[in-house]
């Protein structure tokens, strides 16, 4: 090839990477924008009722108020602007599965057909953890919280939360536990791509649990009752994700063996 093919063919090469490139980056506005406007779509609803939403999430600690006692709000839009920022994360939730779809048709090309097989459940599984983690801490995790929350309140002292710093409690505590949920998707993901070998991870119960009571020590509040609470389910996911990790395990070799029989 002389000089000016090879530099007609560097040309080239370059300009189809530019294109590559910018039809990615088109594709990606494209996710976004749609994403975006399902957010949006989930809002409208959200924000029309918003108060009725509020005081749904704000029935646990109510239950467990002292007589006489009720949330208040101590700023002068609180009223207007907590409500309206709960109706922003319920939206965020609600649209969650089609963002995370817009994540992975975007991701998706980019797969190999063996990785699509393991990948889509994974997504999938997630996303229901995370609703169950959020669950788990409104059902049976704020009972007692808020139980324990009364029951300590000095005397002389009228427990009457601000619904702003209520609101932001909530968030955080769904936050944890949602994630704390995803502990057999990352115990899969460490395993299937060779990180850390199933072996490893066995062997090292014990560090792991004592890892989950410190985290779980750290993010709920400063009673047994709370930590225990999200520790426990916390370890006995972490055991379900050894065990889909050792099925994924056999399944891949058994796909592997078939692989090389068929050749």
């Amino acid at each position: 090839m002389s000089g000016d093919d090879k530099e007609d063919q560097d040309d080239k090469d370059e300009k189809l990477a530019e294109g590559t490139l910018i039809s990615h980056l088109l594709e990606l506005r494209n996710r976004l924008i749609r994403a975006f406007i399902a957010w949006v779509i989930a809002l409208i609803p959200c924000a029309w009722k918003s108060n009725e939403l509020f005081s749904f999430i704000a029935l646990p600690i109510l239950h467990k108020l002292p007589k006489d006692a009720h949330l208040i709000a101590t700023g002068v839009m609180s009223p207007f602007m907590t409500p309206l920022k709960l109706s922003m994360y319920v939206a965020l939730f609600a649209a969650m599965p089609y963002l995370l779809y817009q994540v992975w048709a975007f991701v998706a090309p980019g797969l190999y057909r063996h990785e699509k097989r393991f990948a889509l459940p994974l997504l999938v599984s997630s996303v229901l953890l995370f609703y169950t983690g959020i669950a788990f801490a409104y059902l049976a995790v704020f009972p007692v919280v808020f139980q324990f929350f009364a029951k300590t309140t000095p005397p002389g002292v009228t427990m009457m939360t601000d619904i702003t710093n209520y609101l932001d409690f909530v968030m955080r505590m769904f936050l944890a536990f949602g994630i704390a949920f995803e502990s057999p998707v990352a115990v899969v993901l460490l395993v299937i791509t060779g990180l850390v070998s199933l072996e490893k991870l066995k062997s090292n119960r014990g560090y792991v649990l004592i890892g989950i009571f410190i985290v779980a020590a750290m993010v709920t509040p400063p009673d047994a009752l709370s930590m225990c609470s999200m520790a426990l389910p916390m370890y006995g996911l972490y055991e379900l994700g050894l065990l889909a990790a050792r099925i994924l395990q056999k399944m891949r070799r058994e796909a592997e063996q078939q692989a090389a029989k068929a050749q």
